[in-house]
């Protein structure tokens, strides 16, 4: 033991890789459903590893916790900003009823039980599983002037009240919406979900890793135009449109390839190739004639292309009425297969509304995809490499917002840096989605900044709150652990009714959904996939996430700047 304390004081970034390699071994723990978690393992493991009193240098903290932020807030922009409208105001209303409803059963704990600063915040960060409060109340608490042994005290305090609260403010969320609040209005998830996905004309169920539907929705078949097909002598642009969401890709005569344009003319004997919905495809016989084995010669080269839909004149239009009024010379040859927003499948029905920043992916050939990419927004793939100059621009913007100091009622609030990097990150991510020549970052770069940079946050956090961690849990204990039980129902069950009764948002996939988003709760979302078997729940989830993750994420610093109790030093 004595070597290794020596080691780990000699090189503290050992003692750092060590707690994060054994957190994330900790969090693949499953009791039934539910998983610990990395980061809430990392935190733990970082608690014991910090009884061997091992400094890691705090500004290594401060940078990782910034990184990971800012990449939070540059994923969740473009969604953020865009759900900012009339049509989705009852589901925003709703998440910010949870996220207000948190931040009071915090602030009455803290006045009920006399709980300081840090504990109060730390109390919102579990309760709640905003882990991102642990940076920013740990932040803000440095701003306050006070010394440094009671400023770390608090610090310590904030990753207690994590500890003990987050695994029940994990748990606490899947029981809300997969099993009490369905109880309580007698209502079937599955059967729900399945009403939903009718009445949207789609939803599809949700397939386990390595799995995939061997149904394609989208095929190529081969025809000959045989005597007496209405074809004969009919243009493909003709054809086309008859058969609106197929089009003829090859055309072969006498075994010899046609070169292809709307204009050529089909003849009797003509071998066609047609690339489309196979609901289209099904009426070809009865238009061109029997299908055949399509000619060795024949080499058909499509592509699987994701675009960024940033053109505004599409943005909140619904897919039926973009379907509808695109003619068939701009749609010829290109068929939407997946919708994503903010990496949730999006249900492909007519009703469903696009946003800019939604990705798309499309089949078609290269040279048809890249007639509509114009049209559209650009390719996933532009984006390949990261635009260091806005990036350090972004987190230099936010790391002077975050030194601004302001007074509410008296109050003195700062949102510090991990704030500002959050809000500048929201910024350039929504620049990125309007104006995508600029900050680019790419999904594998900002998903690692994001898993990364929190992992060695809170790891150091861990290990910097191990020497203190058993006395506060000592002094604290069950008191903390059920008052993270209250601050993790309580919001659940008044936004529920709220968004019931006064928002009027009935049904119950997407009351449900709302409940999981508002409490940005991404293991009370899985659990409800789950149980729905469908994608039904995305879009209610998707909206109140984003806004839910801004507002939880800022409440650190106001409780911290509330709340006025300070530690016992």
């Amino acid at each position: 033991m004595d070597l290794i304390k020596h080691l780990l004081s000699r090189e503290p970034l050992l003692a750092l890789f060590i707690t994060i390699a054994l957190g994330y071994l900790a969090g693949k723990i499953r009791v039934g459903k539910f998983v610990l978690g990395g980061i809430a393992g990392t935190l733990l493991v970082g608690v014991v590893v910090g009884q061997l009193q091992i400094t890691v240098d705090p500004g290594i903290k401060a940078i990782f916790f910034a990184l990971f932020i800012y990449a939070v807030g540059f994923q969740g922009g473009p969604q953020f900003f865009h759900a900012l409208n009339r049509r989705s105001l009852n589901q925003l209303a709703s998440a910010f009823v949870m996220c207000a409803t948190g931040l009071l059963c915090v602030l009455a704990a803290a006045w009920a039980f006399d709980l300081d600063r840090g504990m109060a915040a730390g109390l919102a960060a579990g309760g709640l599983t905003q882990s991102a409060i642990i940076g920013t109340a740990g932040d803000a608490l440095t701003k306050l002037g006070l010394t440094p042994e009671l400023t770390k005290i608090m610090q310590t305090n904030v990753a207690v009240g994590y500890a003990v609260c987050y695994i029940f403010g994990s748990l606490g969320p899947i029981i809300m919406v997969t099993w009490f609040l369905p109880m309580v209005m007698k209502w079937d998830i599955r059967e729900e979900a399945i009403k939903l996905a009718k009445q949207l004309s789609g939803g599809h169920a949700e397939l386990d890793p390595g799995q995939f539907n061997a149904v394609r929705p989208i095929d190529t078949r081969v025809y000959e135009i045989a005597a007496g097909s209405t074809a004969i002598g009919r243009t493909v642009l003709a054809i086309d449109e008859a058969f609106s969401d197929a089009s003829i890709e090859a055309v072969f005569r006498a075994d010899t390839s046609i070169d292809l344009n709307d204009q050529l003319v089909i003849r009797l004997g003509d071998r066609v190739a047609i690339t489309g919905m196979v609901a289209a495809i099904a009426q070809a016989t009865e238009l061109l004639g029997r299908e055949v084995v399509a000619p060795d010669a024949l080499l058909l080269v499509q592509e699987d292309r994701e675009i960024i839909l940033t053109n505004r004149a599409l943005g909140n239009r619904a897919l039926g009425e973009i379907h509808d009024h695109v003619t068939v010379e701009n749609r010829h040859g290109v068929f939407l297969t997946a919708a994503l927003r903010m990496g949730r499948n999006l249900p492909l029905v007519r009703e469903l509304a696009l946003k800019t920043g939604d990705e798309l992916h499309f089949i078609g050939s290269p040279v048809d995809l890249d007639r509509v990419q114009s049209k559209i927004g650009y390719k996933i793939t532009a984006a390949a490499a990261t635009d260091f100059i806005f990036f350090g621009l972004g987190m230099l913007l936010g790391m002077l917002i975050g030194m601004i100091q302001f007074r509410i009622w008296g109050i003195p609030i700062s949102i510090g840096s991990g704030g500002g990097c959050l809000l500048s990150g929201l910024l350039f991510g929504w620049l990125r989605s309007v104006h995508p020549r600029f900050a680019a970052l790419p999904l594998g770069a900002s998903n690692f900044l994001r898993d990364f940079g929190l992992a060695v946050f809170v790891g150091i956090v861990g290990i910097a709150a191990g020497p203190q961690a058993l006395v506060a849990i000592e002094k604290y204990g069950l008191t903390l652990f059920f008052l993270g039980v209250g601050v993790t129902l309580i919001p659940q069950i008044v936004t529920f009714f709220f968004s019931y009764f006064v928002l009027r948002i009935r049904n119950p996939i997407e009351a449900l959904a709302c409940v999981a988003g508002g409490r940005s709760a991404n293991p009370a979302f899985a659990a409800l996939l789950a149980k729905a078997g469908n994608a039904t729940p995305v879009v209610s989830f998707t909206v109140t996430y984003a806004v839910a993750n801004v507002f939880l994420t800022l409440w650190g610093p106001v409780i911290v700047g509330i709340i006025t109790t300070n530690a016992a030093p």
